[in-house]
């Protein structure tokens, strides 16, 4: 998932949010301060529920925040890196740049995140304690017992056997240690997922028509999205297996048109980009170093004015280090990261020169290959 906004880093960890968060802040807000609140402690005024409210809402913004954070730690801590974390409506999303090196590693990562929220869930009860016994608004009693009880929550719903899912993660791991196939396990994890989807769905269709309770459309989302995850999940781990001992030199793009850095756009599309049948090029610094990738959708979509003063530098989309592959690592593993641009899955480096592009084109005809063949492309 895409982040909207860039919150920082901690760790070293780059933490944003997509724009759904904003939703999810306002309903929880909106939930304290209408309802839970004034049930609660009746006959306030509304700047204080509200005000409360909105406290309540980041720290619970800030546990799940938490919650990722603990997967990342732990990932770290088992020799697995982690690219970003992203907040939105459902939850959190730690992405990690490579697969657990063992099923124990895997169940330790999976098992970090819900102890987290566990965790939490004490804690807030604590302070919720704390606020009564020193006297304090009982409103922040209030808000500080229902985070707390919405992180129990949180961290036993997470367990629930079914991918994406932690309990998910924890399942694959099982079943990794028990068959020693890690694509069969995940297959297994990603099944229970979709079963697990239909269930939600299923109870909260129940819910809806039994009590006209709308909260029946949320347990229906999250089906649906356990659902569709899980499938997705479960291709990307077919894809994978059938990419297992192709190298990035099998599949990849050589013979590339380079784009000098220094040279302005326009000149560069009049005497290279118009003829070419890339789709992406390299840019590259003076001193042959890799500088950035420019993709002919992207100075297509340039202003005249735009091409005629910008340098092929300033204009070039970024690559992360975990985008740039040498040609004798997996070609497997690119199948699960979002590509630049929409198209780039890596660009190839050697000696710090550009060698050539993974491009998801590449990707799904090695993929092809593999079914109609069984051999390497």
């Amino acid at each position: 998932m895409k982040q909207t906004v860039r919150l920082g880093r901690v760790g070293g960890v780059p933490v944003g949010a997509h724009w759904s968060v904003a939703v999810i802040l306002a309903l929880i807000a909106e939930l304290l301060a209408v309802a839970v609140l004034p049930a609660a402690f009746p006959h306030q005024s509304a700047a204080l529920y509200w005000a409360v409210a909105g406290i309540a809402a980041v720290v619970f913004l800030a546990s799940l925040l938490a919650h990722e954070l603990a997967h990342a730690l732990v990932a770290r801590r088992n020799g697995v890196g982690v690219r970003s974390i992203t907040l939105w409506m459902l939850g959190g999303m730690a992405e990690l740049d490579a697969d657990a090196p063992s099923a124990g590693a895997d169940l330790r990562i999976a098992l970090a995140g819900p102890a987290a929220s566990l965790a939490a869930a004490l804690v807030l009860l604590g302070a919720g304690a704390a606020i009564a016994a020193a006297g304090g608004p009982g409103v922040a009693v209030a808000a500080a017992t229902w985070l707390a009880v919405m992180n129990g929550v949180l961290g036993v719903f997470n367990l629930l056997p079914g991918a994406p899912l932690d309990g998910g993660r924890v399942l694959r791991a099982a079943l990794w240690w028990h068959y020693g196939d890690r694509e069969r396990a995940e297959r297994g994890a990603a099944r229970a997922g979709r079963v697990l989807g239909a269930a939600l769905i299923g109870l909260g269709i129940g819910e809806l028509l039994a009590f006209r309770s709308f909260s029946g459309l949320w347990l229906m989302l999250i089906g649906w999205f356990l659902i569709t995850t899980a499938a997705a999940e479960e291709k990307a781990a077919v894809a994978k297996a059938a990419l297992a001992g192709v190298r990035v030199a099998d599949v990849m793009t050589t013979d590339l048109e380079l784009a000098p850095g220094w040279e302005i756009v326009s000149e560069f599309i009049g005497r290279a980009a118009a003829r070419s049948r890339q789709d992406a090029f390299p840019v590259v610094s003076p001193d042959g170093g890799l500088a950035g990738v420019a993709l002919a959708s992207q100075l297509a979509r340039m202003s005249a004015g735009s091409r005629a003063r910008l340098r092929l530098d300033q204009v070039a989309l970024a690559v992360p280090p975990d985008y740039r592959v040498a040609p004798d690592d997996p070609a497997g593993p690119l199948l699960t990261r979002h590509p630049l641009g929409g198209q780039v899955a890596a660009v190839v480096l050697a000696g710090g020169h550009v060698m050539g592009l993974v491009m998801v084109s590449d990707l799904q005809r090695a993929l092809r290959w593999r079914a109609l063949t069984g051999a390497r492309p």
